[in-house]
């Protein structure tokens, strides 16, 4: 009989990232073919701007090794500053930017209506999305492992047992050429982070989302390294899905953001 101990999903699940991670160079530049290539399927005609951002975005660097954080981000290596600063640099207009805080809320049902309205109705293949996310729609930023190690479904009210934000419908499977389709990705039966992704939106994460969540969890214990609030933090950070670009704060942020040229949608 074996004295071996079942391998807990969500250590499975972490182990596969940790794994993933330790290829290093190779797998950075197969993700970032991989995400060109289906933004190339997405992106619309005329889109030039945005699918530059993208190709940069896929390359700029993702700082998700941290041993431990702090509550007051300081220095430029704390955050992904170089991803970030494309965002805040995009010259293609016109640019919105969205203050999403409801997990539960149309918030990603808003940003695919107003993509499909500037691109095909007011013909701006340019227009570029971008969520400022926070507030308990942060949790949809977090992959798999994490949700099933800390069970953030919990934090739902039992409505969600996995990440379904980040779940891509059959919907991506239909001809990106079909505007009008019903069911098609640009229809309501397509409102997943993934596929926003995929045809130009950006969805930025906020560190004061992480520490404030990660203390809440830490005061009640729900602690199952039994690791520090730092500790916790940078796990955390360490498991934000792939793609979306880490700031020092959302709200100190959309400052920025407004300041270069972005409508705020509240």
């Amino acid at each position: 009989m074996s004295t071996h101990s079942p391998v807990q999903p969500w250590r499975r699940l972490a182990l596969q990232s940790t794994l993933v991670a330790g290829l290093g160079l190779t797998a950075l530049g197969a993700k970032t073919a991989q995400a060109a290539s289906a933004q190339e399927r997405f992106m619309p005609q005329g889109a030039s701007t945005l699918a530059e951002l993208g190709k940069k975005l896929a390359a700029a660097p993702r700082r998700r090794d941290f041993k431990t954080t702090q509550m007051v981000l300081e220095n430029r290596d704390e955050w992904d500053a170089e991803a970030l600063d494309l965002v805040l640099a995009y010259a293609g207009q016109p640019k919105q930017v969205w203050n999403n805080t409801n997990l539960e809320g149309p918030w990603l049902n808003l940003m695919r209506n107003a993509m499909n309205a500037q691109i095909w109705s007011f013909k701006h293949p340019d227009f570029l999305a971008v969520s400022a996310t926070h507030g308990s729609a942060h949790l949809a930023l977090y992959d798999d492992a994490l949700w099933a190690k800390y069970q953030l479904g919990s934090l739902t009210k039992g409505k969600a047992k996995t990440n379904t934000w980040i779940k891509t419908s059959l919907a991506a499977d239909a001809d990106p050429k079909s505007v009008e389709d019903p069911k098609g990705v640009y229809s309501p039966a397509d409102n997943s982070i993934t596929v926003l992704q995929e045809r130009g939106a950006v969805f930025l994460a906020c560190h004061n989302a992480i520490w404030e969540l990660t203390g809440h969890l830490h005061a009640i214990g729900h602690n199952p390294d039994k690791v520090s609030h730092a500790q916790m933090a940078a796990e955390f950070t360490n498991h934000l899905i792939p793609g979306a670009v880490l700031t020092p704060g959302i709200v100190g942020t959309l400052v920025e953001l407004e300041n270069a040229g972005y409508r705020y949608a509240g």
